[in-house]
Formats: structure tokens, sequence, C-alpha cells
């Protein structure tokens, strides 16, 4: 149903994804398994504000 009063309103963003959720979690996983120490991960974690 098309609103024409509102003809530039953005529909309702959806919730993300576990797909999308896990995105980042792979960075993290294949830099501890070439060598980065643990410390240095949570380091950047906590830096890039826990996303």
């Amino acid at each position: 149903m098309n609103d024409h009063r509102r003809p530039f309103a953005r529909p309702l963003s959806r919730p993300p994804t576990l797909r999308q959720l896990q995105e980042g979690r792979w960075g993290y996983i294949l830099a501890w398994l070439i060598g980065v120490p643990v410390p240095i991960l949570i380091l950047i974690y906590l830096l890039r504000g826990c996303t």
C-alpha cells in the first residue's frame, strides 16, 4: 500500500539477522588464528564500541 501523504517516508528498518550479527566475528577469529594476542583483540573490540 502506497501512502501518498508521505512520499519520502522510509519503511521501518528490520532488526539485524543472525548472519549480519556474525559477520564481524569472523575477522576476530581469523586474526586470532594468525597469531594476534587475545588481549589485543579485546582492546580493539572495546575501542570499536562493542558492536
